[in-house]
């Protein structure tokens, strides 16, 4: 049995990769999330997270022996060896938690929503890389409001993600997210409609970016 179609959602942090993942979900639309791999993959009893406590140590742990996220995450901040160390870690325990989803699941096409795409080199995963493009200066503001940190803050957080201009390098399809949740949403259903007819006829149909 072929592979079914598989169209990897990606874009910088606050660009609507929420809202678009959200909108495939209610048109009937398998989505597999990254970030939902990546906390299963750590859940106590789970050998992620034997291996980071070995490797950072208790300090990471809740009380309730949990990962301590926000611990984790000022740890590892700045430090890119410690990033890396992570990242070994984690991101082949994410890919095989992923694999095992895709597999059990139905329908004509499934999106594999990865924020770190580009990031991690995960293009050969996936038939079709589709960017939720948004201005940085949009994104910057979004992501004061809603984290409530500050404006340096919210530039150290982009500035440790793939930039714009190599997100829409490795896009085939791009969805600008400069207009409303509403406009956002109408551009996912027309997008919806393309990768049902590429799911019948191959992933071949169109080897040309669209917006």
């Amino acid at each position: 049995m072929a592979r079914r179609l598989r169209i990897g959602l990606t874009g910088g942090i606050a660009s609507g990769k929420s809202t678009v993942a959200l909108r495939f979900k209610e048109l009937g639309v398998p989505v597999i999330d990254a970030d939902e791999a990546a906390r299963a993959v750590v859940e106590p009893g789970k050998p992620a997270l034997e291996q980071i406590t070995q490797r950072f140590g208790a300090a990471v742990l809740t009380q309730d022996g949990e990962l301590d996220r926000p611990a984790m995450r000022t740890l590892i901040f700045g430090d890119s060896a410690a990033r890396r160390d992570l990242e070994a870690i984690l991101h082949p325990l994410i890919r095989a938690d992923m694999e095992r989803r895709a597999a059990r699941l139905g329908g004509p096409y499934v999106v594999m929503a990865i924020p770190l795409l580009v990031e991690v080199g995960s293009r050969q995963r996936v038939d079709r890389v589709l960017v939720v493009d948004v201005d940085e200066e949009v994104q910057l503001r979004r992501v004061v409001a809603r984290d409530g940190c500050t404006a340096e803050q919210a530039r150290a957080i982009v500035a440790s993600q793939a930039s714009r201009s190599a997100r829409l390098a490795a896009a085939d399809d791009v969805l600008p997210n400069t207009g409303t949740v509403t406009d956002l949403r109408q551009a996912v259903d027309r997008l919806h409609e393309r990768y049902l007819r590429m799911a019948e006829s191959g992933p071949a149909e169109s080897d040309s970016p669209q917006t």
